[in-house]
């Protein structure tokens, strides 16, 4: 078995300057609804965040977060970067995932809670929350969201991804399953989350790329990806993570293997409410760290 390389923090700057970036961001960053001509997803891995059991290795993890802000803002450390995104005076909600079979990590949700302390952000202008957001007063209150989950395929949507994430800001989740969740781009325009979203990170440590049925399963179907997709447009985002998977299902498949619905909500969040790019060509991907079977 071939032995998997340590990535150091010289590793990923070393290779985050090999990159050729062809937008640059300024001090201020788009909102969601306010898409560029062209969008930047940072994806970041590391053949050593998770252990022999699949333990993760906080102190990695934080690295690659710390790594995928400064290349998403273009700054020389991940404080500066962190500082384009919250303001000490923010109230921030951190939206997280907590379904039981493949929950947001808890160690991801610290490393962003410790970066945003050191932002100045007081705890209790702070709040780590899923299902509770609608009567947490935080997130009420909230002037900056951090939108975080892990990436797997979804019986109602095709991806479980982060314009997805938002539905428990809606009393009634169910009312955008049709038509493939199609409007989950609404959700983004309602007073409680409009305007706030300052970045998406999505959990690829161990992304699920198959799945048939409601609340479907199976860890056949999941692989040590060892890795997080981070961007400031949710519609990128989950853009570059559904191809992930799709890249994925033809590796293990040698086809696209259909899912219960397409991913359409990720289009129509792009074309009908506008929140960002869904088309690859108009997004830059920057790749940093652990490139072995990389598919993007």
């Amino acid at each position: 078995m071939k032995t998997e390389k340590a990535i150091t923090r010289r590793d990923f700057i070393k290779g985050a300057a090999g990159i050729v970036l062809t937008t640059a961001i300024g001090s201020s960053l788009p909102s969601a609804g306010e898409a560029e001509t062209r969008s930047r997803v940072v994806v970041v891995r590391d053949a050593n965040v998770l252990g022999p059991q699949g333990e993760i290795n906080s102190k990695v993890l934080q690295s690659m977060l710390d790594e995928a802000v400064r290349a998403l803002t273009n700054k020389k450390d991940a404080q500066a970067g962190w500082k384009t995104l919250i303001k000490k005076s923010d109230i921030v909600g951190i939206k997280t995932n907590a379904w039981r079979q493949l929950p947001t990590p808890p160690e991801l949700e610290q490393a962003i809670k410790q970066r945003v302390i050191e932002v100045g952000v007081a705890e209790s202008n702070m709040s780590i929350d899923d299902k509770g957001v609608r009567n947490n007063p935080i997130f009420q209150s909230s002037t900056a969201i951090v939108n975080t989950r892990p990436l797997r395929t979804h019986h109602w949507a095709g991806t479980g991804t982060c314009l997805k994430n938002y539905i428990m800001f809606v009393p009634t989740p169910s009312e955008y399953h049709p038509d493939g969740c199609a409007e989950l781009g609404k959700i983004w325009t309602l007073p409680v989350v409009k305007g706030k979203n300052r970045l998406n990170i999505l959990a690829a440590l161990t992304p699920q790329f198959y799945g048939r049925g409601a609340n479907f399963f199976d860890r056949r179907y999941v692989w040590q990806y060892k890795g997080i997709i981070v961007g400031t447009d949710p519609v990128a985002v989950d853009a570059v993570g559904a191809e992930l998977l799709r890249l994925k299902r033809i590796a293990h498949f040698s086809e696209d293997m259909a899912l219960d619905v397409a991913t359409r909500h990720i289009q129509v969040a792009d074309q009908k409410y506008k929140l960002g790019n869904s088309d690859l060509k108009k997004i830059d991907i920057v790749k940093i760290g652990w490139k072995e079977d990389i598919l993007l």
